[in-house]
């Protein structure tokens, strides 16, 4: 039998800049003391790499993605949505606030998303109204959601994906406060909000172990989403490395799909899993802004992940790197392809991970012992 091939991207913020340039964007006004206004973010790419013609199709972000997705055929395709979709003016005051209007929702669906995470920093950045309307928006284009909901129970609730027979991929999503995910945006019995997870100790890992042996059958993979970290930086901390290696023994988690970071970050190979720290953004409206340059946020990973699906062992793990330029995914430069596999080789050898040219353009993981 087939192996079950995921696709898994980082952070989908395709809200600013980038609502800005798709056909039916939201008011542009802004609350931040950096800009006043997402056109201020087109202004400033354009100013760094050229105009770009807009109104642009919803497909143009994509990119050079939509080949390698035609190319790998994943059976499922898995990011963090960290956009709200919405036009509520009820912004949360926290300092930045991402949303797309519900009209240019159609991008995802340009990338055949099957299932958006939720469970993170942005998702209530327009009041628990936005994240009615994002759930509604999701609902419409028939796009799975796992991470936040209308209650606790929803929103601890796996997204289910069949797979062909009685194979299912069962998607989790957590967000914790690492990464700025407010307390009070937890789900509540009654309220609407995001999954919420207090810390990584072990009383966690044995709620989300309980949670996943609730739904599991035989046959299931299982992928577990966590919005964790700080944006910038390589570190990462023990209880990170213990809890998802944790998931993996005693939950029989296939991938942790770990992401937060504006940039990619080390990747294991743990047993028959895969723990992937921080993927990184995937799509952003960064371009032209200044500071942090040498993390190379504009570099943007896609991730095959092949799960056998009876034993949920992952059997290959291909990496696709790509940059954002002109608001769009581009193929690197061969001095940009070289340095992510540089740095994530360098990452990764903590964990006894070299990565390797795989073929042309693409990566993969091995073990140096």
């Amino acid at each position: 039998m087939r192996a079950v091939r995921l696709f898994l991207g980082g952070d989908v913020m395709t809200g600013r800049g980038i609502d800005q340039i798709l056909p039916q964007p939201c008011d542009p006004a802004l609350h931040e003391s950096y800009v006043r206004s997402s056109l201020d973010y087109v202004r400033l790419a354009e100013e760094l790499n050229g105009s770009i013609a807009r109104p642009v199709d919803p497909a143009y972000i994509w990119g050079a993605a939509l080949e390698e997705w035609r190319r790998a055929k994943p059976d499922v395709r898995i990011a963090n949505l960290e956009t709200s979709i919405t036009r509520s003016e009820e912004y949360e005051d926290k300092g930045i606030n991402y949303r797309m209007s519900p009209e240019n929702a159609a991008c995802l669906t340009a990338a055949g998303i099957d299932c958006c995470v939720l469970a993170n920093n942005h998702m209530l950045d327009w009041g628990r109204g936005g994240l009615l309307d994002t759930l509604a928006s999701l609902r419409k284009l028939k796009i799975k959601a796992a991470g936040a909901g209308r209650n606790r129970d929803e929103a601890g609730t796996p997204a289910i994906m069949p797979v062909g027979g009685d194979d299912r991929v069962l998607v989790f999503s957590y967000g914790l406060s690492s990464s700025g995910v407010p307390r009070n945006w937890a789900a509540g019995r009654d309220a609407p909000g995001v999954n919420f997870l207090a810390d990584l100790s072990e009383a966690s890992i044995d709620r989300v172990c309980a949670q996943i042996a609730r739904v599991r059958r035989a046959g299931d993979s299982v992928v577990v989403s966590l919005h964790w970290g700080s944006n910038w930086g390589y570190d990462i901390l023990p209880e990170e490395t213990r809890f998802a290696r944790a998931l993996i023994d005693r939950g029989g988690v296939s991938v942790i799909h770990g992401h937060s970071s504006h940039h990619f970050k080390a990747a294991e190979l743990y047993r028959d899993g895969v723990i992937l720290y921080g993927c990184g953004d995937f799509i952003n409206d960064y371009e032209g802004i200044e500071g942090y340059e040498g993390y190379r946020g504009d570099l943007s990973l896609m991730f095959f992940a092949d799960v056998a699906p009876k034993s949920g062992a992952v059997v290959g793990l291909e990496i696709v790197p790509l940059q954002i330029k002109h608001f769009r995914l581009n193929r690197p430069s061969d001095q940009d392809f070289d340095f992510v596999r540089q740095r994530l080789s360098r990452e990764s050898q903590r964990f006894g991970v070299d990565v390797t040219v795989a073929a042309p353009g693409r990566l993969a993981l091995k073990r140096l012992r």
